[in-house]
């Protein structure tokens, strides 16, 4: 006999419905699979590009080659809208919190964030290929006191989608009010995003030391530093 659908099997079915347009879209594919922990609590720290949705293709393909379903800490913002709210609960995401992170890492999830968070999403071009991490250390934090391996995952490509220009407009209303206000184009003069090939790649995890609290912060300094050049590293590859 046939097990019922889950609500989150629907809901499952609803975003491949997106995904897979824009995958066959983009031909996109993800290297370095074999570098995600099958078992146990992995920080899965994603470059946040500004269409945003190469990391939703990254969650989608680990999902299909692994059968982890990575969860994610979403924006307050998202939040706040109340079917997209809906949805986002439904697939995994969680308000973002250290609280809400610490707890799915020790119950062995795959965690998905973005360290950079929406100012990263809104580099303009001439910052391409490059992360907004510069005080951003709470995932550092996050994966010493739990002992989860760091895995970056980037799609370097991702820059290319848009012509991000940069505007004192899109820098004052997010530091003043946090909402993404960007001047961009795709194509010609539309923002549909350009049909550039997608490939995504996941780094060789890395191993926090064991915590000690009297030298946290510099362990989370030098943690920092060494995802921060890994992700350099990957968004090398274009």
């Amino acid at each position: 006999m046939a097990t019922p659908p889950t609500p989150l099997d629907d809901t499952l079915r609803r975003v491949r419905r997106v995904l897979e347009p824009l995958a066959r879209y983009h031909r996109f594919t993800l290297e370095g699979i074999e570098n995600l922990p099958l078992t146990g609590p992995v920080l899965l720290c994603v470059h946040h590009s500004l269409a945003t949705y190469d990391g939703f293709l990254i969650g989608g393909a680990i999902y299909d080659a692994t059968g982890r379903l990575p969860r994610g800490l979403g924006d307050d913002r998202i939040f706040q809208i109340p079917r997209l709210a809906d949805l986002a609960r439904t697939i995994g995401l969680v308000p973002a919190s250290p609280e809400a992170g610490e707890k799915l890492l020790r119950e062995g999830h795959v965690l998905g964030v973005a360290p950079g968070g929406m100012w990263e999403s809104l580099r303009p071009r001439d910052e391409r290929f490059q992360s907004r991490w510069e005080g951003r250390k709470g995932f550092a934090r996050l994966a010493l006191r739990t002992g989860s391996p760091l895995v970056m995952a980037a799609c370097p490509a991702a820059d290319e989608l848009y012509t991000v220009y940069r505007s004192r407009i899109t820098d004052r209303v997010y530091r003043r009010m946090h909402w993404p206000v960007p001047i961009v184009r795709g194509i010609g003069p539309t923002v549909v995003p350009r049909p550039v090939k997608l490939t995504a790649y996941l780094s060789r995890p890395i191993f926090p030391p064991v915590y000690d609290p009297a030298h946290e912060d510099a362990q989370v300094d030098a943690l920092h530093a060494e995802a921060t050049a890994r992700m350099a590293e990957l968004l090398g590859r274009r």
